[in-house]
């Protein structure tokens, strides 16, 4: 069968280091046109993959089957809905939306035009999560009480760029940035939530977007998640420490991946999402406690679930419903932050 032609709309971080190579890697997949008004990432494009740099989106349209969203955070839903009205099936980079409203439209604009929807939750192939995923589906934690999660950093010199700079018109911050990936997690492993309280804070001179942001969330079930995002951790938490009534899982470090594909190694190299030994994370109690082979992060098999979704009508890798919850998480963190309350998620924002 002939090769699915994906247009990428935007290489900067998301695009260059994570949708392209992986696209590229993926059988049946290929890059094909890459919208970047840059010359540098125009000629990498080409080089790199084959692909041709458009400067514009209207010249997209043409050379591709499927669209990529990986532009910035305001113009997901813009390019999103543009692109489904043309009848292209999307991956959008998370956030999906700004808002729960706005990615049910999306949702429903995709399910009335027959056409794949999906999101870029790559940290639910985190090595490191697929491990504690499995061992809760095991039992060998017991009954799940609560959840720690971390995505720590140590930046006290602002990058700049509107991630840092923009404001909620930009959907700039980590608590849409990174808070999305915490927060599908916690949904991922222990379910719908019933109350959210928030902590956001700018700490850094010269930023005005959230750098320093706590969530804690009540689930249904009764287990409670403590996730925390920021610039400004001099010394890193664990990754994860997550209590059960049998035994506790707690792993340092971050999944090798990101940092790979940095590296410019391709996602289909052989024990590309292996992790040393000496990072393993511990399981068990404070008398016997035993490290975890830690799973192999696969990334890759967003993007095979994505060729899968459309040539064999098979589920796409990432519901958009599933996002949908977390986004609806992420407005109540918003405002519980802002107001300093706890908040229950909406169901009809």
């Amino acid at each position: 069968m002939s090769e699915i032609e994906v247009g990428l709309v935007g290489y900067g971080t998301a695009g260059a280091f994570f949708h392209a190579p992986l696209i590229h890697a993926t059988p049946g997949l290929r890059l094909s046109a890459v919208v970047t008004g840059n010359p540098v990432r125009a000629d990498e494009v080409a080089t790199r993959y084959g692909a041709v740099a458009v400067p514009v989106l209207d010249e997209l349209w043409d050379r591709c089957d499927l669209v990529v969203v990986a532009s910035p955070n305001k113009t997901h839903v813009t390019v999103a809905t543009e692109a489904l009205t043309r009848g292209k099936p999307v991956v959008v980079d998370k956030p999906l939306a700004r808002t729960a409203k706005e990615a049910r439209q999306l949702v429903r604009l995709a399910a009335e035009r027959k056409l794949m929807l999906t999101v870029f939750q790559n940290r639910r192939w985190d090595g490191d999560f697929r491990t504690l995923t499995r061992l809760t589906e095991e039992g060998r934690l017991g009954d799940v009480l609560r959840l720690e999660s971390r995505f720590e950093r140590w930046r006290p010199v602002p990058k700049g760029g509107w991630r840092e700079s923009g404001g909620a018109e930009e959907v700039a911050g980590l608590l849409y940035d990174l808070g999305s990936h915490l927060v599908d997690q916690a949904l991922q492993l222990l379910g719908p939530v019933r109350d959210v309280y928030a902590e956001s804070d700018v700490r850094r001179e010269g930023v005005a977007a959230d750098d320093d942001t706590f969530i804690a969330l009540s689930h249904v079930g009764g287990a409670r998640s403590h996730l925390w995002a920021g610039a400004m951790a001099a010394q890193l938490g664990p990754r994860f420490r997550v209590l059960g009534s049998r035994a506790a899982y707690v792993k340092h470090g971050m999944d090798v991946q990101e940092e790979r594909l940095r590296a410019g190694i391709s996602p289909d190299s052989p024990g590309f999402g292996a992790e040393n030994e000496e990072m393993w994370g511990l399981l068990g109690t404070e008398d016997a406690k035993a490290a975890v082979p830690t799973e192999h992060g696969a990334y890759l098999d967003f993007y095979r679930g994505v060729e899968s979704c459309l040539r064999a009508g098979t589920p796409p890798p990432v519901s958009p419903e599933s996002v949908i919850d977390a986004l609806a998480v992420l407005e109540a963190a918003r405002l519980s932050a802002a107001e300093r309350v706890v908040v229950q998620p909406r169901e009809d924002t």
